[in-house]
């Protein structure tokens, strides 16, 4: 445990936000397991999941959870998924 004051409010400012990037990446990958089962499934709903998941995508990189390289490489992956799957 850090003795320095500065030291302490950065301890308590990471816990924080490793407790908002976690929220983030579950509930984007609650967003993408939706999608895949969509997709498997042929759903209906597989249209407003997949624009869902780009925009959940978009966010993550907007806050700094994702790096963009990675956010690229998903929203490419989710697409060929989508188009295959019409």
């Amino acid at each position: 445990m850090p003795n320095i004051k500065s030291a302490k409010k950065r301890v308590k400012l990471i816990n924080k936000q490793t407790l908002r990037n976690k929220a983030i990446k579950t509930n984007l990958k609650t967003i993408l397991k939706k999608f895949d089962s969509a997709v498997a499934e042929s759903s209906s709903e597989k249209d407003s999941l997949f624009r869902l998941a780009i925009k959940k995508i978009d966010q993550a990189v907007a806050k700094g959870v994702l790096h963009k390289n990675n956010a690229s490489r998903k929203k490419s992956k989710l697409t060929v998924k989508y188009n295959l799957s019409k």
